[in-house]
């Protein structure tokens, strides 16, 4: 039995998987089994996975499911103490597995987490999550409001079997609901003060694009409520991660390729904040928005700064 799982979901990812490998198989940590989920790539994707001799890869293919179902199918084939995400198009430091597995033995954690680089074209900008002593969700509820992608992080298996933790399948923007669960079932989680994850962006990824999909946020949220809703200790938190989340997609709605679109899903999101957190207005997220929330409060205003945005930048349609 090996010491971590990492699972590496790929779809199409013949530009970034090699680097993306390499950075696994050469951690200094060497008790890892590196599970490699082709979900239904089209490229030349399985050939580079085949052409990468370590015998702790183990390659599973299937037809397209999406992100969420070949997340769980890789928990499902694991057999490590610990679980690890890492996309196909990012890349880790060589300490990460050593460095997060210490840290979850010697201080008795379900979750350890460190800091990231965020990776452009031509430059790289870190980023330091706050620190925090160890300590469970309960006792410290700030730590739901930070990264909450599931890389970056190591996870105890039995934590989230126990727990039937898994991430939302056929929806978009499945991380969040898993993290939030893995964090409130985590008898005490930690950070590594050290960037150890490399998260690169790009054009086109599925986190820059916007598309009709960007409705799922509505539905990833509510499902986040649901979950929460019982945990008292959790309202302000939760309401505020609500506010944060949709006014980011209210206003990103300016590169919607659809304006029809666009304009139903400022009115949706803004129905949605009024239906669940009624003070939403006045609420700590906004605090430290500078003039931008006068727009980011309204729906009107939003409109009006989404379409004079679409209109100067020709966005289609």
């Amino acid at each position: 039995m090996a010491d971590i799982s990492v699972i590496i979901p790929v779809y199409n990812g013949e530009k970034y998987i090699k680097k993306c490998l390499d950075s696994v198989v050469n951690q200094t940590k060497k008790e890892i089994e590196i599970l490699v989920v082709n979900d239904g790539s089209t490229d030349k994707t399985e050939d580079i996975i085949k052409s990468i001799n370590d015998s702790r890869i183990k390659y599973f293919k299937n037809t397209n499911h999406g992100i969420g179902y070949t997340r769980n199918y890789g928990i499902s084939k694991s057999s490590g103490k610990y679980i690890m995400f890492v996309d196909s198009d990012d890349y880790i430091d060589e300490k990460e597995c050593e460095l997060l597995y210490t840290k979850c033995i010697n201080d008795d954690l379900d979750i350890s987490m460190c800091d990231f680089y965020r990776v452009y074209d031509k430059s790289k900008v870190r980023v330091n999550l706050p620190d925090f002593e160890d300590s469970s969700l309960k006792e410290n509820p700030d730590i739901i409001t930070e990264n909450l992608n599931p890389w970056g992080k190591l996870y105890n298996k039995k934590m989230l079997i126990d727990n039937n933790i898994k991430f939302v399948e056929n929806l978009k923007y499945e991380d969040a609901p898993f993290v939030i669960e893995s964090f409130c079932s985590a008898k005490k989680i930690g950070k590594v003060n050290e960037p150890l994850h490399y998260y690169v962006i790009h054009n086109n990824s599925e986190t820059t694009v916007r598309d009709r999909r960007c409705f799922d946020i509505l539905k990833i949220v509510n499902k986040i409520r649901k979950y929460t809703k019982s945990k008292d200790y959790l309202k302000e938190k939760i309401d505020k991660l609500t506010v944060r989340i949709l006014t980011n997609y209210t206003i990103q709605q300016r590169v919607q390729p659809n304006k029809k679109d666009a304009m139903e899903f400022i009115d949706e999101a803004f129905d949605y904040l009024k239906k669940e957190v009624p003070d939403y207005k006045k609420n700590k997220y906004y605090e430290n928005r500078g003039k931008k929330r006068i727009i980011e409060k309204s729906k009107f205003l939003t409109k009006l700064y989404v379409s004079l945005y679409r209109r100067k930048h020709e966005v289609n349609k």
